[in-house]
């Protein structure tokens, strides 16, 4: 007995090419945000810092990883909620992007600065992750920043500090 088809035709969904290209996009990006290619992880530059050397600053650099994290961490915040809510105010410019101290003021501080930094890395990963959102969409509540903009903005300015994190990570001996 030979078994009924059905007279449709099957075929799989066509990927368009510009369907290929926004995958690849945001692929690209998600690799750079996770620190691929040229850039550095933020693990592998964290590494194992406890919080004990987190306040060490060393000749002719006027910044302790404390503060760089927090640093990274609130302009990474302030880039965040821009990019998803239209009634974001961005923290005044310097004061509200540097940490007031050099050190933090326990280890589960430290802790929780990591962490936070991950949390809204990973938030905005799944941001550029997610193919309901256009990636070139003016963002309505802004001057002509994308999603893409903010995404590479993230990503440099992380880059950027990461690369300092190194430096003073090297210099302190760790």
């Amino acid at each position: 007995m030979k078994k009924k088809t059905s007279s449709k035709k099957r075929t799989p969904k066509r990927v368009t090419p510009s369907d290929r290209r926004d995958k690849s996009l945001r692929d690209h990006l998600l690799y750079l945000l996770k620190g691929g290619g040229a850039h550095i992880s933020f693990d592998g530059a964290m590494g194992d810092w406890t919080s004990q050397l987190a306040g060490v600053k060393v000749a002719n650099s006027p910044h302790s990883a404390w503060m760089l994290l927090e640093h990274m961490r609130l302009a990474q915040l302030d880039i965040l909620d821009f990019s998803r809510n239209s009634k974001h105010v961005s923290p005044p410019w310097p004061e509200g992007y540097w940490p007031a101290s050099e050190a933090p003021t326990d280890e589960k501080a430290w802790i929780a600065s990591m962490t936070a930094f991950k949390k809204d890395l990973r938030t905005m990963e799944r941001l550029v992750a997610d193919p309901r959102i256009d990636l070139y969409a003016r963002l309505p509540w802004g001057d002509g920043q994308t999603i893409l903009r903010e995404a590479l903005l993230l990503a440099d300015h992380n880059a950027y500090h990461l690369g300092q994190l190194v430096m003073l990570r090297k210099s302190i001996g760790i």
